[in-house]
C-alpha cells in the first residue's frame, strides 16, 4: 500500500532494536486491516532519548513502543503516565494525543490475556507462584493483584530483591526461599518463570514439579525456544501450559488500537509470521 501525508505512523524506541519482532507483528496487522500506516523500528540511543521522544511530536508519530533499554527512563519524559505504569515502574507504550504524550504498560494486559487462552485451567481464586524479581515480574505481580488473586508466592534467587519487591508492591505476596519447590508450588494454580532461566543460551531452570497439581497453569514467558524445558516438563506431567509468545502479541493490541484505530486480533496466522521474523 503506498503511503502519503494521510499515512498513521508508529514505531518502537529501542537500543539496539535490530532483533525486535514488533515491526513483523504491527506490520502483519496493517497488512490484515489494509490501514495506510507503517510501524518502523527506531534505533535510539540513550543518550538522544529525550530528543527521541519530542520527535514523535514534531513528525506525527501517533505513538510508539517502548523497550530496552528506555522503559523505566521514558516515563519522566511523558506528559501523563497511567496509575498502571506508575505501579510497575516502567512504560512500554506512548501515545501521542493533541501534541502530548501518554505513558502506559500494557505487559500485564498482554500477560493476562495470554493465560486467558487456556482459561479452562487457570483459576484467579488459586494461589499462584511467579519466579523471578525483575521488571517482568514487576509487570505479571500487578497484573495477578489486579485480577483477584489473593495469594501469591515469590521465589528468587537473591531473597532479599524478592522481599524489596513485595514490599513495595503490598499485601498478598509472601516471598519464600528459592529451591523450596515443596511448599511454595503445593495446592498452586499458577506457576509464572519470569527469569532468563531456560531461555537460549542461559542456564536451565532446576525445578522440582513433584508437589505441582497436575490441574495448575505453567507459563514461561520466554519465547526462545518455544517450548522451553520447564513447559516440556510441564506437559510431560500432564499441567496445562501457555508459552510465552501470546503475552508479547496480546501486549502490542492496547497500542495498535490506539494509533491505528483497529482493534486487532491474535491469531495463528499472527504467530506464525512473528515467529518467522
Amino acid at each position: 500500500m503506498t503511503l502519503d501525508g494521510e499515512a498513521r505512523l508508529a514505531g518502537v524506541l529501542g537500543w539496539p532494536i535490530a532483533h525486535s519482532r514488533s515491526p513483523r507483528l504491527h506490520g502483519h496487522w496493517l497488512a490484515q486491516y489494509r490501514i495506510k500506516g507503517a510501524y518502523v523500528p527506531l534505533a535510539v540511543h540513550p543518550d538522544d532519548l529525550e530528543r527521541a521522544v519530542e520527535g514523535l511530536v514534531a513528525l506525527g508519530f501517533r505513538g510508539a513502543n517502548v523497550t530496552l533499554p528506555h522503559k523505566e527512563r521514558v516515563a519522566a519524559l511523558c506528559d501523563r503516565v497511567s496509575e498502571r505504569a506508575r505501579r510497575i515502574g516502567a512504560v512500554n507504550t506512548l501515545v501521542v494525543r493533541d501534541g502530548r504524550v501518554e505513558g502506559d504498560n500494557s505487559d500485564g494486559f498482554g500477560f493476562i490475556e495470554n493465560l486467558k487462552e487456556r482459561e479452562d485451567a487457570w483459576e484467579p481464586t488459586r494461589p499462584a507462584v511467579v519466579l523471578g524479581a525483575g521488571g517482568a515480574a514487576r509487570a505479571i505481580l500487578v497484573a495477578l493483584l489486579e485480577a483477584g488473586v489473593r495469594e501469591i508466592r515469590l521465589l528468587n534467587r537473591t531473597r532479599a530483591r524478592a522481599e524489596a519487591l513485595a514490599e513495595e508492591l503490598g499485601r498478598n505476596i509472601r516471598v519464600l526461599d528459592w529451591g523450596t519447590w515443596d511448599d511454595a508450588l503445593g495446592e498452586t494454580g499458577l506457576l509464572v518463570n519470569t527469569t532468563s532461566l531456560g531461555m537460549s543460551g542461559q542456564p536451565p531452570l532446576e525445578i522440582d514439579l513433584r508437589a505441582l497439581p497436575a490441574s495448575a497453569l505453567v507459563n514461561d514467558i520466554v519465547y526462545v525456544p518455544l517450548e522451553t524445558p520447564l513447559l516440556a516438563a510441564a506437559r510431560a506431567r500432564g499441567n496445562p501450559a501457555v508459552d510465552g509468545l501470546g503475552m508479547l502479541l496480546h501486549q502490542a493490541r492496547p497500542g495498535f488500537e490506539a494509533w491505528f484505530g483497529v482493534a486487532p486480533q491474535v491469531t495463528p496466522a499472527l504467530r506464525q509470521a512473528v515467529l518467522e521474523a
